[in-house]
């Protein structure tokens, strides 16, 4: 569909070449819809409810903690959000461990952000540099099986990274970056997957490249619920709890800390700055800043006339470092130009057309919900 066909959300900027959009009589679309609707008691900061479930978190956290090395886990990326929720978990009194996965892919910048905030707030920086070869392996299987989420690995080993450490240290609480603020908007179908899907990343490894789970951290369906309903250890979005403005908080980041920032939401790594930047839309079509600025718009963070400025260019800070970045794929997967032009022009594959646990994951948490739902009768 030609760009100037496309119809955008008077309201954001998500447009009709997005999956399943639907837009209401004033041209507003269903995504930043339900977000508002479903989010209106995240984004109200004026209420004071938000606050009390925040000092009955930080009670909670100290109380399950107490005498314990660390009271709470803090996964690191070197992005705001998560050196955000950093600086606020010191600040409220908790004594959380970051926790960071290397996968071999890490900006300089990204490390030289979390080695300040870690160095100025005086915490401990725990650091799971992950087994290049293997990780390179499963990603080289990815490949060839031509599914979208290659970033599926990334997620899965960092989510079981967390949780191995929150086990580790007899700790409850996972406080995460993850926010509605800036990522509340619903994602796409088919523009991402089940992120404990275990089984799809041994198939696919095991099926292109014959690369079994050696030491790659992993975290399936059955692992998540022994670790949620066993162990107890929850994941919480804690930024969701306070006032949180990205603009606001990039500021002071940098002021206080040394913070650099990135051009866009998810890019302190050189791989998912060319996954999201390059790899997305030219093989499968999908360009995630409408989904990320999209968000920012919604909640009232971010200019709608700025973003829409912004999408017409490409998704990348610039032509020059998209070529740099390219060219340190290449080296570092092994290939040549022409095998990354057969990559971008071959059909994609779905997920689960090869073996999958989502159904196990969809019937686990249906079952979960219900239960939730009979309970609170």
């Amino acid at each position: 569909m030609n760009q100037k066909t496309k119809q955008i959300c008077a309201r954001c900027i998500m447009d009709s070449s997005v999956p399943n959009i639907q837009f209401d009589s004033v041209g507003n679309c269903n995504y930043c819809t339900d977000f508002l609707e479903r989010c209106a008691h995240v984004l109200d900061d004026t209420s004071d409810v938000k606050a009390k479930k925040l000092q009955a978190l930080v009670a909670e956290v100290k109380r399950a903690g107490q005498g314990k090395r660390y009271d709470c886990i803090v996964g690191v990326s070197g992005g705001v959000d998560s050196s955000w929720v950093l600086v606020r978990c010191v600040e409220l009194g908790l004594r959380p461990l970051a926790v960071h996965m290397d996968n071999g892919w890490n900006s300089e910048l990204a490390q030289n952000n979390i080695a300040n905030l870690v160095q100025a707030l005086g915490i401990d920086l725990y650091t799971h540099v992950i087994d290049w070869p293997e990780y390179k392996a499963l990603m080289q299987a990815f490949f060839d099986a031509d599914v979208l989420d290659v970033e599926l690995l990334y997620d899965n080993a960092m989510a079981a990274v967390n949780y191995q450490q929150a086990a580790k240290f007899g700790l409850k609480h996972l406080l995460a970056g993850t926010n509605s603020a800036t990522e509340g908007m619903p994602m796409p179908k088919g523009w991402n997957w089940n992120k404990f899907d275990k089984r799809n990343i041994q198939a696919i490894g095991k099926r292109f490249t014959n690369t079994a789970l050696r030491t790659f951290p992993s975290i399936g369906t059955l692992d998540f619920f022994r670790f949620r309903f066993i162990k107890g250890i929850r994941w919480v979005s804690v930024l969701d709890l306070m006032p949180y403005n990205k603009t606001a908080v990039l500021k002071e980041l940098q002021e206080k800390y040394g913070y650099k920032p990135y051009p866009y939401k998810h890019y302190e790594s050189i791989f998912t700055r060319f996954y999201q930047g390059y790899l997305l839309p030219t093989k499968f079509g999908i360009d995630k800043r409408k989904l990320h600025l999209g968000t920012l718009v919604a909640s009232g963070q971010l200019d709608r006339a700025v973003a829409l400025r912004d999408l017409e260019g490409i998704p990348y800070p610039s032509e020059a470092q998209l070529s740099q970045d390219r060219q340190y794929f290449l080296k570092k997967m092994g290939w040549t130009q022409a095998q990354l032009e057969a990559y971008i022009s071959r059909p994609p594959i779905a997920h689960d057309v090869y073996p999958s646990e989502d159904k196990l994951w969809d019937f686990a948490t249906r079952t979960l919900k219900a239960l939730r739902s009979l309970r609170s009768r």
